[in-house]
C-alpha cells in the first residue's frame, strides 16, 4: 500500500494551489438608513486592519482622506498571523483593548457559529455585540465614501463622484483583475503557465495603466478618487515584495518613470503615505508565506528613500482633494513608526 503525501496546511500551503480569491462571505453593509440592521453611528463599530494587507490599506486611506477617524475607531493586527487568524499581539495581554479578544476569528465566530472560511481583513466589527458586520473588501471603501457622509470631516474630498462612478468602474475592474488580483495569481501560481498567464497580465495592464497617468496626474478625473486608492495599495507594495516574492519581476515599479512619479505623488499626499508600514508589509509577506518563502528571511531592500524625492507630476494640473482640503495630522496612537 503505498503511503500518500499530505497536502501542505495553512500557511505552508500557499503556492501549491491555483490562487482563487473567495468572495466575501459576510457582505452586510452599513448604511445612512440602516437597511441591512447596521445605521451608520459614530463609534458604534471598529475597523480592523493588518497594516501588511493591501485591501485593508484602501480602508486606512479612505478613512484618513474622509476625515472618519473619530467615528470609526480602528484596530491593528499582528502582520504575523498564524493558522488561528490575524490576532492582536501588539497590544497588552495579546487583546484588542476595545473589543477584548484576541484573535479577529473571534468576531467571526461571534456572527456564525461555526463559520468554516476565511478571516480576512479589512473587517468591521459591532463593537456593541462583537459581532463582525461586514469584510466586504470591495464594497466598504464605497459605502464609506458614500453612506458614511454625515460623519465626515469638513473639507473631505468625493472619492466616488455620482457623475465619474462608470468611469471609476471600468478603470478599476481592470486594475482589480489584472493588478490586484493578478498579483497574487502570479505569486501564488502552482505551476508555470499559470504564473506566465498572471504575470503577463499584470505588466500589460501596468502598461495600459502608465500610458493613461502618462498625460493626466489622475486615473480619473482630475482629483483623487477610489480607483487610484486601488492602485496605490498594490503599486506601493510592488518593489517591496510583489517583485521578488511573487516573481512578478520583469521590471521594477521605480523602472517606469511615469507609474513611479505617480506612486511617489500619491505617497507624499497625506493620507497614503502616513498609512504605510513597510516592515510590516515585508515580514507579513516573507514570512507568512511559508510555502513560498520556507527560510522565512526577510529581505533587506529595497532603499526606501525614492518614496520622498520630488516628483514633478504638479505640472499636470489636478486638485487632489477637488474643493476640499488634506486631511488632518494622524492621530495620536496611529503613527507609523519611521522604517
Amino acid at each position: 500500500m503505498s503511503a500518500r503525501t499530505a497536502e501542505p496546511e495553512g500557511n505552508d500551503s500557499y503556492g501549491h494551489k491555483e490562487f482563487k480569491r473567495s468572495k466575501s462571505h459576510f457582505a452586510d453593509r452599513i448604511t445612512a438608513d440602516g437597511r441591512d440592521g447596521w445605521p451608520v453611528e459614530a463609534g458604534r463599530y471598529r475597523l480592523v486592519v493588518s497594516r501588511a494587507c493591501p485591501w485593508a490599506g484602501r480602508a486606512l486611506v479612505a478613512r484618513r482622506l474622509l476625515g472618519l477617524e473619530s467615528a470609526l475607531s480602528l484596530a491593528v493586527t499582528d502582520p504575523l498571523q498564524d493558522d488561528r487568524s490575524w490576532r492582536f499581539t501588539l497590544d497588552p495581554d495579546d487583546r484588542d483593548p476595545v473589543l477584548g479578544i484576541r484573535f479577529l476569528s473571534e468576531a467571526y465566530e461571534a456572527r456564525e457559529s461555526g463559520y468554516p472560511g476565511g478571516v480576512s481583513v479589512p473587517a468591521i466589527v459591532d463593537v456593541p455585540s462583537g459581532k463582525l458586520v461586514t469584510n466586504d473588501f470591495q464594497q466598504i471603501t464605497l459605502d464609506l465614501a458614500t453612506e458614511w457622509t454625515a460623519l465626515h470631516r469638513e473639507g473631505a474630498p468625493d472619492l466616488y463622484p455620482e457623475p465619474l462612478r462608470d468611469e471609476i468602474d471600468t478603470v478599476m475592474e481592470g486594475i482589480y483583475r489584472d493588478v490586484n488580483n493578478g498579483v497574487y495569481r502570479a505569486g501564488f501560481a502552482p505551476e508555470q503557465s499559470v504564473y506566465d498567464a498572471a504575470c503577463r497580465d499584470v505588466f500589460h495592464r501596468l502598461e495600459l495603466t502608465s500610458e493613461r497617468l502618462a498625460g493626466r496626474r489622475y486615473l480619473v478625473g482630475d482629483t483623487i478618487t477610489e480607483a487610484d486608492i486601488r492602485l496605490f495599495s498594490t503599486l506601493v507594495r510592488f518593489d517591496a515584495v510583489y517583485h521578488g516574492h511573487f516573481k512578478c519581476n520583469r521590471w521594477k515599479l521605480t523602472e517606469d518613470p511615469v507609474l513611479w512619479a505617480y506612486a511617489r505623488d500619491l505617497f507624499q499626499t497625506p493620507g497614503f503615505g502616513d498609512t504605510i508600514d513597510f516592515d510590516h508589509i515585508k515580514r507579513h509577506y516573507y514570512q507568512v508565506h511559508s510555502g513560498i518563502n520556507p527560510t522565512r528571511i526577510v529581505p533587506l531592500g529595497p532603499d526606501l528613500t525614492g518614496w520622498l524625492t520630488p516628483h514633478h507630476r504638479e505640472h499636470l494640473g489636478g486638485r487632489p482633494f477637488g474643493d476640499g482640503t488634506p486631511p488632518g495630522p494622524v492621530p495620536a496612537g496611529e503613527e507609523v513608526p519611521a522604517p
